[in-house]
């Protein structure tokens, strides 16, 4: 898959296949629902092939939170995750963001990588989130996920 002949646009209608990496990133169906609507939506495409999404949403004055951030399967480790975070912050800055910020589970030590790796910088845990908003426990890195990382990463 050759990386210039992807592009990242807005999704203009959601489809099963854009769910299911929602739910990739999201396990809760609930929790999709509540801010899908809401969401600055966008799509990683080559061609046909739907690489990645990323979804965002106002949470405060002049703050954006990537809500939902997901890479098929078979495109992971390319880049494609960094360059969906990095549209991210650039649609922010041209939109005149100041903050994006962006929750992660503590066991996501791949993502948790990432978005340091792109300049976001922890400035907190919502401790027992996973247990508390999900109706099933989440198993990650054979590790039951708990808590929630929250990163920021201010634009000015």
């Amino acid at each position: 898959m050759d990386k210039l002949e992807s592009k990242i646009k807005k999704i203009s209608q959601i489809t099963e296949k854009h769910y299911q990496l929602f739910l990739e990133a999201d396990p809760s169906k609930k929790i999709i629902a509540s801010y899908l609507d809401r969401a600055y939506k966008y799509e990683l495409v080559c061609g046909k092939d739907l690489l990645g999404v990323i979804l965002l949403i106002d949470t405060r004055p002049k703050t954006v939170e990537i809500v939902n951030l997901a890479v098929d399967e078979r495109f992971q480790n390319q880049g494609y995750g960094e360059r969906l975070v990095n549209f991210g912050l650039t649609w922010a800055k041209k939109h005149q963001y100041h903050t994006v910020e962006i929750g992660t589970g503590s066991t996501s030590f791949a993502q948790l990588y990432l978005y340091q790796k792109c300049g976001f910088r922890v400035v907190n845990i919502d401790t027992n989130f996973f247990v508390d908003n999900y109706d099933e426990p989440i198993i990650e890195n054979k590790l039951v996920l708990k808590d929630m990382i929250r990163l920021r990463k201010n634009l000015d």
